[in-house]
């Protein structure tokens, strides 16, 4: 799964990997992004190029009368995202990227409790780079302004990180965002990351699981 995640490169770094034109606001440095904030995507404009957006993380689908209560709607399964009526419209017409540096994974340790990881490209490959994405536009009952939000694809977890959770996010290839953002919806397996040595992961501190903390620390590797 992916609960929680960090964008930490300068805009210039985001524009550059994902091809992006001039963009008008600043992206400050996020180093624990949690469900129902908002978060960059990159989609497809009008144009034919890219545009960077903000969007509620959580996905509210077009025909609900009010957002769901309870857990937001953060993920979606790769192997069912077009067949789950929640999903599919987005995944047939609203597809983006959300640019990202890492992600963290909670692991059950033997002793009790979860130890928080983070999971990254090593610093010889560092870059910004994208989960796959789909969004949604929500309008409510009472003509208040739309709510636009977005949920993260999943897949089963590479080999090297089966041992911290069985999902993960579908971390795309970078050929594969082109098709990922315009035409027919590509089978996510088709355009995903293969698993590779360039991505590391070590465990951080459990400040992390505090919602209010947003810091460089919380994803330095933890000092025994």
């Amino acid at each position: 799964m992916c609960g929680r995640f960090l964008l930490t490169s300068p805009l210039e770094a985001v524009r550059a990997a994902f091809d992006l034109g001039p963009v008008e606001t600043n992206l400050a440095p996020r180093y624990n992004i949690a469900p129902t904030q908002e978060i960059a995507v990159v989609r497809a404009d009008a144009d034919g190029g890219r545009a960077l957006a903000f969007l509620r993380w959580g996905l509210v689908p077009s025909w609900m009368k009010e957002p769901p209560k309870g857990r937001p709607m953060i993920n979606a399964r790769a192997e069912t995202v077009a067949e789950r009526p929640a999903f599919r419209a987005a995944f047939r017409h609203r597809r983006c990227l959300v640019p990202a540096d890492g992600w963290y994974e909670w692991r059950r340790e033997a002793q009790g409790g979860k130890q928080p990881y983070l999971i990254r490209l090593r610093e010889a490959a560092a870059r910004p780079f994208a989960f796959a994405g789909i969004w949604e536009r929500w309008q409510p009952p009472d003509g208040s302004p739309e709510l636009m939000s977005v949920a993260i694809l999943t897949r089963a977890a590479w080999p090297e990180l089966a041992t911290l959770h069985d999902r993960m996010p579908l971390v795309l290839a970078r050929e594969g965002y082109a098709r990922w953002l315009t035409g027919s919806p590509p089978a996510p397996r088709e355009i995903a990351e293969p698993p590779g040595e360039a991505y590391e992961f070590y465990p951080v501190s459990r400040r992390v699981n505090r919602v209010a903390l947003d810091a460089p620390e919380l994803a330095r590797p933890l000092v025994s």
